[in-house]
């Protein structure tokens, strides 16, 4: 298994090593020879000694204010030389021979700076220089037991040390990916809410051409009656603006709606009592005859109200443009989709001229699923076909 590489930052920094790691060795090493010194066990210098270990103490400090998240290669590894030295000044001055144990933060240290290759490498100088110190001292070293067992406990202490080394770079590494991964989901959480915006912006836009643009066109066609007929027949006249009048009340009760479900407020939709309202509130140029079947229930609310608009859409289409006498609109409610067919005997359009409004309501039924179909040719009427599928079928 390939040794885990340093972890790097973006801006090409190494990881930053464990500080508590080498407060505590410096601490048990100066516990260690304040004990010795004291109890005369050894032939301690506590002015090198004491210096040594406040010199490492502030270089580290340096170290960590100078490069927070890790120290660059270069200046890294001469700050290891510098420690190296002071280690080996508190060394000779310690009388307990704990002050060894410092070496370790060497490998350690250079598992951040240099890798995990380099590290090993360093550990290994460290236990060779250990080796020839305890050679040059007593060349009979290994026959003792006390001096092997030394020798071997700094040998694990150097694998710990490496491996601690590895586990750090590691968990940082980790967090890194950790807060590289809600930075990810900040920003689709930020692109979701803009696309859920631009959706209810959509949907908004439709809402007011389907029922707004309806009523609307109602409303003007029946005042231009009103003016038609007014010296001719008052009776006609004052039906038109009656009419006019509720097609203005129908499209303050939508303006309504439409708000009551922005405030999750809104009631139960009825596909077929509104199929009927529409034809009822249609007038009678063009006639609307509605023939409808089937449960509604197995249909979502957002399918049932994309087929009344696309109804809503068929019938004003067929006032305002085709010059239609007759509209039908036929719904079929089935287990699995609904279907609904809207068709007008006006004089029809040619293909690639659809308007923005057969646009907008081919946008609403994809939303839930479902497709329109549209057939029509100059002189043949039009006729458009709805389907969106059940709730269990979506």
């Amino acid at each position: 298994m390939p040794l885990p590489r340093p972890l790097r930052r973006s801006d090409g920094l190494p990881a930053a090593p464990v500080p508590w790691v080498s407060t505590v060795l410096y601490a048990a090493v100066a516990v260690a020879g304040a004990y010795a010194g004291a109890r005369g066990l050894g032939d301690t210098d506590a002015v090198p000694f004491a210096a040594g270990l406040a010199a490492l103490a502030a270089l580290d400090r340096f170290e960590r204010r100078r490069w927070p998240a890790g120290s660059p290669a270069l200046p890294g590894t001469l700050l290891l030389a510098v420690r190296l030295g002071l280690v080996l000044v508190v060394a000779a001055a310690d009388g307990s021979g704990l002050s060894r144990v410092l070496l370790l933060l060497l490998p350690f240290g250079a598992y951040f700076v240099l890798g995990p290759v380099a590290s090993v490498a360093i550990g290994a100088l460290c236990l060779g220089g250990i080796v020839i110190a305890f050679q040059a001292a007593d060349p009979g070293w290994h026959g003792r037991t006390e001096a092997v067992a030394d020798v071997l406990m700094f040998a694990i202490g150097l694998v710990l040390a490496v491996a601690m080394a590895s586990a750090a770079v590691e968990e940082q590494r980790q967090r890194a990916r950790v807060e590289s991964s809600h930075a990810r989901l900040r920003a689709y959480a930020d692109q979701v809410a803009d696309l859920s915006a631009a959706a209810e912006r959509g949907r908004l836009a439709r809402d007011i051409h389907d029922g707004l643009g309806h009523h609307l066109t109602a409303i003007s066609v029946l005042l231009e009656k009103a003016e038609a007929y007014r010296d001719r027949d008052g009776a006609v006249a004052d039906a038109a603006v009656a009419d006019a009048r509720h097609s203005a009340q129908r499209a303050l009760e939508e303006v309504r709606a439409s708000v009551r479900t922005l405030r999750a407020d809104a009631e139960p939709f009825r596909l077929t009592a509104a199929l009927d309202e529409l034809a009822l509130r249609s007038g009678r140029v063009p006639a609307v005859v509605v023939e409808a079947g089937g449960d509604e229930r197995r249909f979502t609310r957002d399918a049932l109200v994309a087929l009344f608009r696309a109804a809503q859409e068929g019938v004003t289409n067929a006032r305002r443009h085709s010059g239609a006498e007759r509209v039908e609109i036929r719904l079929r409610l089935g287990e699995d989709r609904a279907r609904l067919v809207v068709a007008d005997d006006g004089r029809g359009f040619a293909a690639g001229t659809e308007g923005s409004g057969l646009t907008g309501m081919r946008e609403r039924l994809e939303l839930v699923g479902g497709s329109l179909a549209v057939e029509s040719a100059p002189g043949a009427g039009t006729r458009l076909t709805a389907v969106v599928p059940s709730a269990a079928a979506a």
